[in-house]
């Protein structure tokens, strides 16, 4: 016996909220540049550190980078191809998330460029003209400054958020 047919039809798919278009505002403005400033340096200093030899606190500044390197990854596509409106709750205040994230890994960058600064004063005796081991003072030294570097990238996407904000917009680009 077959089963009566349905009374109503099945509920529509969601329909999608548009094509996929590349952002060029975005792209070409200050935001979108420092985006691309931050994942090279970001990747400059957990590729660093990543390729030295490491122990105890600086498995933290890995972690921090690579952490940062993958969500600001994240927000410059989303928001290059205008997607972030498909963020649930967090995609109607998309500035508001940037600003908070570039103001958290600001800080997180602090604590990881203190950490690797800490290393690198730690490894200063190997530095020495005829030292003949092996050593990670040069490594810690370039990834602590790339450290500072995205350190101050994050506190002026910061910076520019927060301006964009105080003046009333609600968009990133």
């Amino acid at each position: 016996m077959l089963p009566p047919p349905p009374r109503q039809p099945p509920p529509q798919a969601r329909a999608v909220r548009g094509p996929v278009r590349l952002q060029r505002a975005f792209l070409r403005g200050p935001l979108g540049v420092l985006r691309l400033l931050q994942l090279l340096a970001g990747a400059a200093f957990w590729i660093t550190i990543a390729t030295s030899r490491y122990q105890g606190p600086v498995h933290f500044a890995l972690f921090v980078s690579v952490l940062f390197w993958l969500l600001t990854l994240g927000l410059y596509f989303l928001t290059l191809l205008g997607k972030h409106e498909l963020v649930p709750v967090l995609g109607s205040r998309w500035l508001v998330v940037n600003v908070a994230h570039d103001l958290l890994a600001a800080a997180l960058y602090g604590a990881a460029t203190g950490i690797m600064i800490a290393q690198t004063q730690s490894h200063s005796y190997c530095n020495l003209k005829d030292y003949q081991m092996a050593c990670a003072y040069h490594a810690f030294l370039a990834a602590a400054v790339c450290g500072g570097l995205c350190l101050g990238l994050y506190l002026l996407s910061a910076l520019y958020g927060c301006c964009r904000r105080y003046q009333g917009e609600q968009e990133v680009a």
